[in-house]
């Protein structure tokens, strides 16, 4: 058997030992929070009888300190199609609780938006501090000391992070994440990115857009392009945080219940007074954190995760950063293309052969850690290389087998290109991200004058008028956590497709962050550090030449920046609840630590 590959093995050691003091105190927290959980029993009758008093069938079991008691914790609203499956979870969750003498409850909710639905609108400014919002929401819900283990239930963009955020601050506890799965396949992606250009050229009307896009997005369950969402569930499966193989089933489905069901009887096995205690906070380790990395390198998943990775991973006492991404990307070929690095959804990806073939390939190149814990019966990563099926009614696993599509997956001997085309790009101009693995080879090195604009809208309007038919390099500045609340700017996507489609030399420039959905246009994004407050983007002016390079690591200007006055930073407009965020975005550290206001200033 031969060893773990060597950059993988050199990062995670270099991860454990710049993490050694912060994860060591995580560590005692947690041993700490354990020895003190006091016993039912020992709470005051008074405590318990608020806790009890709207259990109903349950109330017997609670009062008599039957069995372990679940805390659920839920996203559910019925305006996200990817948890409006959510809405009858409960009921079916406390009965699969029941089956094994354990008891559940809704512990609290957790804010649940979209991002689809608040692209280029005003309250894409709330989205990343959403994130910091779910993560107290999450700490309230566990704060009643009632529960001997957790079910997370969520899914999209920043849910899942802010979820285990939360959750992690009570890592003595032990938790599983029960996702929904994707809707079904709707209009093909390719024909939905093709309307989409034709409306920003004016050659498509509004209702034609919106029937487009009605046709993709059409039915409860996840958005089935592969983005932030359906890169949280790889991620799950990666650090061995969902019953194996759960990601990508669709919603009432048999399968689905089956996988939920394991959820809950594996959560109530895995209690402290049992005798295979997995708490959370062990769970998800340096080793765990890498996985979760290298997952994402290897399927091309979501570029938010470069911040959202730091940023949970902070909150277990983990230190990650974009250097570290950047290496382990080297060394992680690319075996999955979906949506939008390739034609097919997550649904295809998974009739392929989906995570069960994604991490057997991992672990059989030794480019993932065999040996993260998990939430599985067996412990370890050996089952989340297999696949879950239903022997008549029972939930069993099985070799995946070849991949069903090698234009959609491949494996890690004969993979779509040798890295996982997540890039650190960096000079006179901060540090950002770079998705090469979206973006065609030939197009990876834009050298060309820069339009400075500070908002998307600014970006379309030139875009409208024709001021950007030539070689361009897009800037959008005062975009990050502490200038707006670092928005996605996906309403640049169309237009500056179509230049790049007209034959212009076109890149995109922004401390902001760009959509888990997009592709095709080169673009460094998340630029640290941010233009607000005098960063290097603050300074720059039209005309001057910028040069953003994947092959070389490059992000600079041949402009002298020593001498100029920074742009002034821009008044924060109010509205749409933005002026409530006004003490995160002052508090906010910078996107490569995670954009965080609540880490930054809990010392994290």
């Amino acid at each position: 058997m031969s060893s773990l590959n060597p950059t993988i093995e050199r990062v995670t050691q270099r991860i454990i030992e710049k993490s050694k003091d912060s994860r060591r105190a995580y560590l005692d927290l947690i041993d700490r929070e354990a020895d003190n959980q006091p016993e039912r029993s020992a709470v005051s009758c008074s405590n318990l009888a608020h806790a009890f008093a709207g259990a109903l069938e349950d109330q017997e079991a609670l009062k008599t300190n039957a069995g372990p008691n679940i805390g659920i914790v839920s996203a559910y609203n019925d305006m996200l199609s990817a948890h409006q499956p959510y809405g009858r979870y409960p009921e079916r969750l406390k009965i699969y609780a029941r089956e094994v003498g354990a008891t559940a409850q809704v512990a609290g909710g957790t804010p649940a938006m979209c991002d689809g639905v608040t692209q280029g609108e005003t309250g894409m400014e709330l989205s990343l501090f959403s994130r910091d919002v779910i993560a107290l929401s999450t700490g309230v819900a566990l704060s009643h000391a009632m529960y001997d283990g957790m079910l997370l239930l969520g899914i999209c963009d920043k849910i899942v992070p802010g979820l285990l955020m939360g959750a992690l601050r009570f890592g003595h506890l032990p938790a599983v994440f029960v996702p929904s799965g994707p809707m079904p396949s709707g209009v093909s992606n390719k024909e939905k990115q093709r309307v989409r250009q034709l409306y920003a050229e004016g050659k498509a009307t509004r209702a034609e857009l919106l029937e487009s896009e009605l046709g993709s997005y059409h039915s409860p369950g996840t958005c089935t392009f592969y983005g932030t969402a359906n890169s949280n569930q790889m991620m799950m499966e990666l650090m061995g945080l969902h019953i194996p193989g759960a990601a990508f089933f669709q919603p009432g489905t048999k399968i689905r219940q089956a996988l939920d069901r394991a959820a809950v009887h594996r959560v109530a096995a895995m209690t402290k007074n049992g005798n295979d205690y997995r708490p959370l906070g062990h769970c998800v380790d340096e080793k765990a954190i890498v996985n979760a990395a290298v997952g994402l390198l290897a399927t091309g998943g979501s570029t938010n995760h470069a911040i959202h990775i730091p940023a949970f991973a902070r909150a277990a006492g983990v230190q990650i950063d974009w250097t570290d991404l950047s290496e382990l990307s080297s060394a992680v070929p690319l075996l999955a293309r979906v949506y939008p690095n390739g034609s097919g959804d997550v649904n295809h990806f998974h009739d392929a052969g989906g995570m069960g073939f994604v991490i057997r390939e991992l672990l059989g190149a030794r480019l993932a850690h065999a040996d993260v814990i998990g939430v599985g019966e067996e412990r370890g990563m050996a089952q989340y290389g297999q696949e879950p099926w239903l022997d008549e009614d029972t939930l069993d696993w099985r070799d995946t087998g070849p991949s069903g599509d090698d234009e959609m997956l491949r494996p890690a001997s004969d993979p779509f290109q040798p890295d996982g085309g997540m890039r650190l790009v960096q000079g006179n101009l901060g540090r950002a991200c770079f998705k090469s693995s979206a973006v065609e080879r030939e197009r990876w090195t834009i050298e060309a004058p820069c339009r400075v604009f500070q908002t998307q809208g600014a970006v379309n309007e030139a875009f409208k008028q024709g001021e950007l038919d030539k070689d361009v390099v897009v800037v959008v500045r005062f975009q990050g956590p502490r200038a707006n609340g670092m928005p996605e700017l996906h309403k640049l996507t169309p237009a500056l497709g179509v230049l790049q489609d007209r034959g212009y030399r076109v890149a995109l420039v922004t401390d902001g962050r760009m959509s888990g959905a997009s592709g095709k246009v080169p673009c460094a994004i998340h630029c640290s550090p941010e233009a607000l407050g005098g960063g290097p983007l603050s300074l720059l002016e039209d005309g001057d030449v910028v040069k953003v390079c994947a092959e070389t690591g490059e992000l600079s200007t041949t402009a002298d920046l020593s001498a100029r006055t920074p742009a002034p930073d821009p008044v924060p407009d109010m509205g749409t609840g933005r002026e409530l965020f006004a003490m995160m975005r002052a508090q906010a550290d910078e996107a490569e630590k995670g954009g965080s206001a609540m880490l930054a200033v809990a010392g994290l």
